[in-house]
């Protein structure tokens, strides 16, 4: 079937980088006498940073099923991202044995000069090696003949569908239809018949893989299809037209032999990611808490006491993970007034005159941020994450957007993936409100280690280069 085979070549090329990366290494290590400044003493045993290579593709694999649906037609910008990614995930790896069996005898600059030399060669690769594997995987005589039955309306929406699965053996030569052909030039497969016509078309075209293009309301003719498929030994798969119908994607689980549709993956319901995401979270806030924010907090404060006396916090409730209510701390950044709900509820804009001078700059680097990660640290919010809103902004914005509380099945975070791609600030027009949905779903559908790595990275960026939108 289809999935197996975008799965073999997914897992296929997974080996292949996970091993030619383990290779890189020692290859690098046998060309060291011959690279100016790059030592390498005799002495150092590699196995135990061979296998961290190792680990650290493997991890990084994840990322590559993330991409299986276009893997074989990476634009070379996308292969450098996806490279980048895993090459953060190896040199994390790397760089933890090192630290952990304390190996003062191998050389920084060698690591380095090999993390260099892996990301362009995975950026290479990543653009090259899977449509070369897809075609010596699935050579002439793997060729799957397909033929579709259903509408032509409903083939012409999966002729891309369909165009993109060529590298996996993918051959159109026909469809079944009871209408009358009225555009079949737009088709990626010509008219062969009618669906009565099913067993004799594909016993006489040598047909391997059916497609029912919908769920067909007429029960005696798929029970025709399904017996044709069965005498002639042909694979049959029913296109779920669902969400085509209610305008609204779904997600098919198979759990204890039953079948369902779900709106969205969830890979932080696995207990596993949980942990690891914890951990994480408590790697970076401690540290931060400990160190960073006492002297941050004396420095706001002495400027708070020039500039807008009051106090240095400032607490508000938010909406949170399961729409529970919390308590979300910052530096107040605005001058001090008599408590006015429906003043605090206006969202802050470019030249507020709410916002004293400090509290500026404090907003447009985000620094005003930093004690979120007392939140992180009590567990109400994590360190990446969809950002939070007063409730009562939430009522209004699920009215807009009716995916909008989707964002709630994961902690809020102090930054997020919609923030890195300059949705920051006031949220004055659907749009805007529509592109950060999108991608807070896109973040809970699709979280991995690397992605929350990546977000970080980005957000320490925009501390030093704030966007426009930061204010």
């Amino acid at each position: 079937m289809i999935t197996y085979r975008l799965r073999g070549l997914v897992t296929a090329y997974a080996l292949f980088t996970i091993v030619s990366a383990s290779l890189l290494l020692l290859g690098l290590a046998e060309l060291v006498p011959h690279l100016p400044y790059v030592d390498l003493s005799e002495t150092v045993n590699l196995t135990p940073y061979m296998l961290a290579v190792m680990a650290g593709m493997l991890m990084g694999a994840r990322d590559l099923s993330l991409e299986a649906q276009r893997l074989h037609r990476l634009q070379r910008l996308d292969a450098a991202m996806l490279a980048l990614r895993q090459v953060f995930v190896v040199a994390a790896c790397i760089f933890t044995l090192m630290f952990a069996i304390k190996d003062r005898a191998i050389s920084r600059v060698f690591l380095g000069v090999y993390l260099t030399v892996l990301f362009g060669y995975l950026a290479w690769s990543h653009a090259r090696i899977p449509r070369g594997l897809a075609r010596m995987l699935f050579p002439q005589q793997r060729l799957m003949r397909t033929l579709f039955v259903g509408r032509f309306q409903a083939l012409e929406r999966l002729n891309d569908w369909v165009a993109n699965r060529e590298h996996l053996g993918i051959r159109p030569i026909g469809l079944l239809c009871d209408e009358v052909p009225t555009r079949a030039d737009h088709l990626i497969a010509p008219p062969l018949g009618k669906i009565a016509d099913a067993k004799r078309i594909i016993g006489g075209h040598g047909v391997q893989q059916v497609i029912m293009l919908e769920l067909m309301e007429d029960v005696s003719a798929v029970e025709h299809l399904v017996d044709a498929c069965q005498a002639e030994g042909t694979r049959l798969l029913i296109y779920n037209n669902y969400a085509d119908r209610l305008a609204q994607s779904f997600v098919p689980l198979e759990e204890g032999g039953h079948q369902f549709l779900a709106l969205q993956e969830e890979p932080l319901e696995d207990p596993i990611n949980r942990v690891f995401k914890r951990i994480l979270d408590i790697c970076i806030s401690l540290p931060v808490v400990l160190v960073v924010l006492p002297p941050l907090t004396l420095f706001v404060w002495l400027v708070q006491r020039w500039q807008a006396p009051g106090p240095v916090f400032f607490a508000r409730p938010r909406g949170g993970q399961y729409r529970k209510s919390f308590n979300m701390f910052k530096f107040r950044s605005m001058f001090t007034a008599e408590r006015d709900d429906q003043k605090e509820a206006q969202q802050a804009s470019s030249g507020d005159d709410r916002i004293y001078p400090l509290g500026r700059w404090l907003r447009r680097t985000s620094l005003d941020e930093f004690p979120q990660f007392i939140n992180v640290l009590r567990g109400e919010m994590s360190v990446v994450g969809p950002r939070p809103h007063l409730p009562r902004h939430d009522d209004e914005f699920a009215e807009q957007e009716r995916a909008y509380r989707q964002r709630m099945l994961v902690k809020p975070g102090i930054t997020g993936m919609a923030q890195t791609k300059g949705f920051r600030g006031e949220i004055d027009d659907p749009a805007k409100l529509s592109r950060r949905v999108y991608w807070d779903l896109h973040y809970v559908n699709h979280w991995t280690p690397s992605l929350d790595i990546v977000i970080i990275l980005r957000t320490f960026w925009q501390v030093f280069f704030p966007p426009n939108s930061a204010y």
